[in-house]
């Protein structure tokens, strides 16, 4: 049993089968990327392993217990984070501000609202703060304005906003995407630590092929709604199917 099952997940849109039969197994403590063309399936997924989507038939098991039917908010306090496409943060607050929002959510709950303000003498959150930004290697940002930020910087603001609620599973949409090659090459590297330091389990939604070679331990490809193959990369690679209709000669 892997920390995520999915068994027999279906979703329609009107006629379009947007997941048909899907099956998937991620294992615990491993980078696990899920790969395939635009239309494949990808999105609609993620959405259902979120609680944004409810599939149609099927089950998602999160170490033995179902999300299906639960909230976005209740999945994310299972252990369950997601880092967006577009990195989701505050623009008009400071990296640190960014960041004790979630800490404050973990310690008091989804719906306590704090006056950032009035948190100077919360020393235990400070810290908290303070360490995650030092993993991501922002601690020397916290004073910038969110909104101020490089790409790749809102990228490991973001990450640090997921780390401090202690996910067991991180899902990454992209992570990415609109990024030059040495911000890209940054986020990789950055994974890679945040993966050495905790016992986390990614799962990573990725066109780009050198992140996926560079990062997944498995590949799962989806086509047309459906797993085409799960495979290691070295697999992947030379798999021809996947080179003919994901990779191309060039990329692999």
């Amino acid at each position: 049993m892997g920390i995520l099952e999915v068994k027999g997940v279906n979703k329609r849109f009107g006629g379009l089968q947007a997941l048909g039969d899907v099956n998937l197994s991620i294992a615990e403590n491993t980078v696990h990327a899920i790969i395939g063309p635009n239309g494949a399936g990808k999105s609609t997924l993620l959405n259902v392993l979120v609680g944004k989507l409810v599939p149609d038939s099927g089950s998602v098991m999160f170490d033995g217990q179902s999300v299906l039917g639960r909230q976005p908010y209740e999945i994310n306090q299972m252990g369950i984070s997601r880092v967006f496409q577009t990195p989701e943060i505050f623009a008009d607050l400071t990296v640190f501000e960014n960041v004790m929002i979630p800490c404050f959510a973990k310690r008091d709950g989804a719906f306590r609202l704090h006056a950032i303000g009035s948190t100077r003498h919360e020393t235990d959150i400070h810290e908290t703060a303070e360490a995650i930004l030092m993993d991501v290697n922002m601690l020397e940002k916290r004073h910038m304005v969110a909104s101020s930020l490089s790409r790749g910087d809102k990228r490991r603001l973001e990450m640090a906003m997921c780390l401090v609620q202690e996910p067991r599973l991180l899902l990454l949409d992209e992570p990415t995407a609109g990024m030059a090659r040495a911000d890209t090459n940054n986020t990789i590297d950055l994974l890679k630590e945040i993966k050495a330091k905790r016992d986390i389990t990614m799962a990573i939604i990725e066109h780009d092929m050198h992140v996926v070679f560079s990062l997944a331990e498995r590949i799962t490809v989806l086509a047309q709604g459906t797993p085409l193959v799960e495979e290691t990369p070295e697999n992947i690679k030379g798999h021809p199917k996947v080179r003919e209709a994901y990779l191309g000669e060039a990329q692999v």
